[in-house]
């Protein structure tokens, strides 16, 4: 094969989906840090999974349209830094193929070193030993490879060989990863795609591999556009919500004539619920013609609690009431936890990303997030070192200002919204929200996930441990014991304020106790406990 066409891209870019997810566990387990994340192999899965969900719906002899599905779809399905780097990758690949007249070697390499370049754009300080060095090399090394081999397969192999060889050189560039005797997670599930590119073009057989039911599968629709929803007057297709029941049914109605009934509303409308027997029915409907839908029931019998409200008119109403409380900025906050939630929206955030170190969510939750912030600019506080990119990626897809406050952790982004002016300009509150988050100590404790050696701790499943950033700085088997641990290296003698965010494993009873033997300890400091609610870490500290 010396020339790719739209039927060879397309099995192409499933099989690379598909060998990644078959390898999304071994990729997972390269994770250096034993803590609950969202692992490098789910995210880089979930992005692709998007990427071919969105390529299947695709016009499948239009290269064009496949090319943009894949690209667009990365993009919007793409979760954590390893996730959004894969979708920038992929967008890289896109462009280039969709300018050529012929898809050849030449142009695949050509295409390689436009992903490296979309790739280190999107990061702002690239680290070298990740994914980035590894796509770097493969690209770099193309060009010599496309020279000698004018056959695809060939050339991929070439290129992976060199990708796994730049792979391999990652604990040498990075010395956690060879404290800890792995190679990038990242690097390696992008040679994962490749190989997966090239098992497909071969012809190889790429067993099946269940979906993950961890996250539900990226939504299909454009970016920011909700599902037939009031919200939002462009995407209302039916504009009468009708329901009614169908009583006293007549002697002749089976329950055939239930499931006729269904299947008629849906020629005319969404939404669409028909359940009963034949003593009566329960009708709901979204459509633009209820005097059929109420005709085809009286077919069948009486009409009874008939409802038909006018959504178009909802949402006139609903939009002015927006347009009367609209702030010239907003804010936008990513956490778990319905304590947690309840804290920022006591802090004025109006829009919650649900999402945190276990779940990264999405490109495109954030847009949908942003776009739906009653404000004319928005403040986006990740709140996670693995959120910032998909933020910040979001916010340029977007038509409105956006300012990204980089908060690594929970207790920076409540400093964060703490400063937060609605009367001051994106600027301005980006100023004193950045002096805000540099100004308070964050420590965590959990749970270990996995063995590891690290940071000088010999940790095991199910240690308690405590961190200062992403290095561990305790370890204890009593949850009491490391909470204390944490505090000791975070106070010094110019704290005031130790505050503690307990997770939902935790009772408040228990951390109640504790922060009264804290208060005892730290008597020249204020010991402040909040319910966070947030699952996998039992406790989140600041100190200020």
């Amino acid at each position: 094969m010396k020339v790719l066409n739209c039927a060879d891209l397309i099995k192409m870019f499933e099989g690379g989906y598909k060998y990644l997810k078959q390898n999304k566990a071994i990729i997972d387990s390269l994770n250096v840090f034993p803590v609950p994340d969202g692992d490098t192999g789910t995210n880089m899965t979930l992005t692709m999974s998007s990427a071919i969900n969105k390529v299947q719906n695709a016009q499948q002899d239009d290269l064009r349209d496949v090319l943009n599905s894949y690209s667009s779809g990365a993009l919007q399905g793409a979760r954590g830094n390893s996730g959004v780097i894969l979708s920038q990758i992929l967008k890289g690949l896109s462009v280039v193929f969709d300018q050529e007249a012929t898809i050849n070697t030449k142009v695949f390499s050509k295409a390689l070193l436009n992903a490296r370049d979309i790739a280190y754009k999107a990061v702002s300080k690239p680290k070298e030993g990740t994914v980035l060095s590894v796509i770097r090399y493969m690209a770099e090394q193309s060009a010599q490879i496309a020279n000698k081999n004018k056959e695809i397969e060939a050339f991929l192999e070439a290129v992976i060989a060199k990708g796994e060889e730049m792979l391999n050189k990652t604990p040498e560039m990075l010395p956690v990863l060879k404290s800890a005797g792995v190679v990038d997670a990242g690097g390696k599930g992008l040679i994962c795609v490749f190989q997966g590119y090239l098992k497909a073009l071969r012809g190889e057989e790429i067993e099946e591999v269940a979906e993950d039911a961890q996250y539900e599968q990226p939504s299909l629709d454009a970016f920011g556009a909700p599902d037939n929803d009031i919200d939002d007057i462009e995407n209302i297709k039916f504009a009468y919500c009708t329901e009614f029941f169908v009583i006293n049914l007549k002697k002749h109605v089976t329950e055939e004539d239930v499931a006729k009934l269904r299947d008629k509303l849906m020629l005319i409308g969404d939404c669409v619920i028909a359940i009963g027997d034949i003593s009566f029915i329960k009708v709901h409907v979204h459509t633009n013609q209820p005097n059929k839908a109420l005709g085809y029931a009286l077919q069948l019998g009486e009409l009874g609690k008939v409802k038909i409200e006018n959504m178009l008119e909802q949402n006139r109403e609903l939009q002015a009431k927006r347009a009367k409380n609209r702030k010239p900025i907003g804010m936008i906050a990513s956490c778990q936890g319905e304590g947690m939630a309840n804290i920022f929206k006591d802090l004025g955030v109006e829009e919650i990303v649900d999402g945190g170190q276990s779940q990264n969510p999405s490109v495109d939750d954030f847009v949908k997030a942003i776009n739906h912030l009653n404000a004319d600019s928005a403040i986006i506080l990740p709140n996670n070192g693995n959120i910032i990119l998909a933020a910040t990626e979001a916010a340029k897809l977007v038509n409105k200002p956006c300012v990204v406050i980089p908060t690594k952790e929970i207790p920076q982004g409540i400093s964060a919204a703490l400063m937060f002016d609605v009367s001051q300009d994106c600027e301005t509150n980006e100023t004193t929200m950045n002096e805000a988050i540099n100004n308070v100590k964050c420590g965590q404790v959990t749970t270990a996930v996995r063995d590891t050696e690290m940071d000088g701790f010999e940790i095991k499943v199910g240690d308690y441990i405590g961190l200062d950033g992403k290095k561990i700085v305790a370890k204890a088997d009593n949850l009491t014991d490391i909470v204390k641990q944490v505090i000791s290296q975070l106070v010094d003698d110019f704290s005031s304020v130790v505050t503690l965010y307990h997770g939902k494993d935790v009772t408040p009873e228990d951390a109640n106790a504790l922060v009264e033997e804290l208060q005892s300890i730290y008597d020249e400091c204020d010991v402040i406990l909040y319910e966070g609610g947030q699952p996998n870490y039992q406790y989140l500290i600041s100190v200020e």
